[in-house]
């Protein structure tokens, strides 16, 4: 196996969950030391605890996710919702760019590469609080971006939907007949992404290979965004 991360220390967050599994296991197939953290992110000094703890980090894989609470109207929506969707993958996105972004600039080296979302880029119904969340995600991505770029390190985001796990697409959820529609009329490839398949994507983005893309939120939705 060509193993592109022989050497890099690699710190994923949310380690358990999401896309937290595929991405350990498969960034330790191609060499990295992975550092997965399962804490939850969400008090204003847990990041920099974290980063504090592993040390040097030459790849950070923020894996920030919330249930989406689907079909929500956004009139609805509570503000202790509204404000988890934020404290989850917003502010601990900048709280975790804070505490590895000098040490990064200081080698003149590193790439951080975000697990986001498609509906910050697509609009979809009843989703408002965590697409705005998404969104967020995007905007800043792309201005921290260009800022790192400058120093040799390379920041990109995986706008994702349609992908394999349980949290999002449930068995049951997909039986029902709304998403046998969905993927019919919105999903040109017609299925899920496998967790593997998107695990890949990340790296790619977290090797050597990647150095040429800045600030980049790219859609990973078999179509359904583009």
């Amino acid at each position: 196996m060509d193993k592109r991360l022989v050497g890099k220390r690699v710190l994923v967050t949310q380690s358990k969950d999401y896309m937290g599994p595929a991405t350990v296991e498969l960034f330790r197939e191609h060499g990295a030391y992975v550092l997965a953290d399962e804490s939850d992110l969400r008090e204003s000094s847990a990041a920099s605890a974290v980063v504090d703890k592993v040390g040097d980090i030459d790849i950070l894989v923020a894996n920030l996710a919330a249930p989406a609470n689907l079909g929500t109207m956004a009139h609805d929506i509570d503000e202790d919702v509204w404000f988890t969707m934020f404290d989850v993958m917003v502010h601990p996105l900048h709280r975790l760019f804070r505490a590895v972004l000098p040490q990064m600039y200081k080698r003149r080296e590193g790439k951080i590469v975000v697990y986001g979302s498609a509906t910050g880029i697509k609009g979809l119904e009843g989703v408002a609080a965590y697409s705005s969340a998404r969104a967020a995600q995007i905007g800043y991505i792309r201005s921290v971006g260009r800022e790192a770029a400058r120093y040799n390190v390379q920041i990109n985001l995986i706008a994702q939907n349609f992908v394999e796990n349980e949290d999002y697409f449930s068995t049951e959820f997909q039986e029902t007949s709304y998403f046998k529609e969905i993927m019919e009329k919105d999903v040109p490839i017609g299925r899920l992404a496998t967790a593997r398949e998107d695990a890949l994507f990340a790296l790619f983005l977290a090797s050597n290979e990647s150095d040429f893309f800045v600030g980049q939120a790219i859609a990973f939705s078999g179509g359904w965004a583009q």
